[in-house]
C-alpha cells in the first residue's frame, strides 16, 4: 500500500501525535477517514490522486487507528470535532501547508466540515462524503433512522456500550479481508485489538450526540457558513439517498457557494469498493479551473438548484 509515500507520526498538541501518511507534490488534499476506519482505508485513492499532481496527506484521527488516545472527559469534549478538526489544521500547519483541501468520509467528514467551518482561512476546498451535518440527522430523526442507525444511540447512551465491543472486536465490526484488501483489513483489525481505541471510537459517537450538535446550533444560529467550494457525495447503495433524498440539499443552507453533488456507484466504504470512480470525482472537484473535456467518472452528477 501507498508506495512512495512517508509514514510517521505528527505531534498536533500536547500529549497528541497523528499517525500520518503522505506523499506527492503539488496543492493539498487532506484525506479523513469514517468510523471504524484507520487511513488506510483510502490506500486506492490517495496514489490516484498523487498521480494527478497533490500532495496527499491521510491521518488517522485522534482515537482511531494508531493515533493518540487521550483520556475521556464527561463533557466529551476531547472528542469532539471542533478539537479533531484542530488536530488536522495543526498537521497541516507542521507538514507546511497554509491553504488545503479537506475530505471527510463519514465520521470524518464532520471532522471535515468543522476544519472548513472554524478555518476558512486555511480551508481552499471541501468535500464531504456520506454525511449531514450531525444537527441536521439528528433534527429529522423518526422510527426508521433510528432502526437503521441504531448504534448512534447505542455508542452515545449505553453505559455497557465499551464492555460488548471490546469483549469481541471482531466479531462486532465485521471487517472483510476480500472486500477490503489484504493489508488494509490488517491495519484495522491491529487497531480494533487495542481498548482504547474502541472506547475512544465510542466517545466520538458521545461527542456527535451532545457537543457537535451544540456547536452546530450555535454556528447555525450565528448564520455562519462554510465559504469555500464544497462537494457532497453519496453512495448509490447506503441509505443516504432513502434518509434525505438529495442530501446536497441538506447541505446547501450551511454553504456560502452552490454545492457540487455526485452520487457515488458503491456501497458504503466508497474508497474501497469505486476508488477509481471517487478519485475521478474529487480530482475534478479539487481542479475546476483546470481545462478538460467531457469527464465519465463513473459517478451520476446532481445539479443543485
Amino acid at each position: 500500500m501507498f508506495d512512495g509515500f512517508e509514514l510517521r507520526d505528527v505531534t498536533v498538541a500536547p500529549g497528541i501525535d497523528l499517525r500520518v501518511r503522505a506523499g506527492g507534490r503539488g496543492p493539498a488534499v487532506v484525506l479523513l477517514h469514517g468510523h471504524p476506519r484507520t487511513h488506510t482505508t483510502w490506500y486506492a485513492v490517495a496514489p490516484r490522486l498523487r498521480d494527478a499532481g497533490f500532495t496527499v496527506v491521510c491521518p488517522d484521527l485522534r482515537g482511531y487507528g494508531h493515533s493518540a488516545k487521550p483520556e475521556p472527559d464527561p463533557e466529551h469534549q476531547v472528542y469532539c470535532d471542533r478539537a479533531m478538526a484542530g488536530d488536522v489544521v495543526s498537521l497541516m500547519t507542521q507538514l507546511g501547508h497554509d491553504r488545503f483541501a479537506v475530505v471527510g468520509h463519514d465520521r470524518g467528514s464532520y471532522v471535515a466540515f468543522r476544519a472548513a467551518l472554524n478555518h476558512p482561512e486555511r480551508v481552499a476546498s471541501l468535500a464531504v462524503l456520506d454525511g449531514v451535518p450531525i444537527v441536521e440527522a439528528l433534527e429529522r430523526t423518526d422510527a426508521g433512522f433510528a432502526e437503521a442507525w441504531w448504534h448512534w444511540f447505542f455508542f452515545a447512551a449505553s453505559p455497557h456500550a465499551e464492555r460488548v465491543v471490546t469483549a469481541d472486536p471482531l466479531a462486532w465490526y465485521r471487517p472483510d479481508a476480500t472486500a477490503m484488501g489484504a493489508e488494509n483489513h490488517a491495519d484495522l483489525v491491529d487497531a480494533l485489538q487495542d481498548p482504547a481505541t474502541v472506547v475512544a471510537m465510542i466517545e466520538d459517537y458521545r461527542a456527535g450526540l451532545h457537543v457537535d450538535r451544540g456547536h452546530d446550533e450555535q454556528a447555525r444560529a450565528q448564520g455562519r457558513r462554510v465559504e469555500c467550494r464544497t462537494l457532497v457525495g453519496w453512495s448509490r447503495h447506503d441509505d443516504m439517498g432513502q434518509l434525505y433524498r438529495d442530501p446536497a440539499a441538506v447541505w446547501e443552507p450551511w454553504c456560502r457557494l452552490p454545492v457540487e453533488s455526485a452520487v457515488i456507484d458503491s456501497g458504503h466504504h466508497m474508497a474501497e469498493e469505486a476508488p477509481e470512480q471517487l478519485a475521478t470525482l474529487l480530482v475534478e472537484h479539487l481542479r475546476p479551473t483546470v481545462p478538460h473535456g467531457p469527464m465519465d467518472t463513473g459517478a451520476e452528477s446532481v445539479s443543485a438548484p
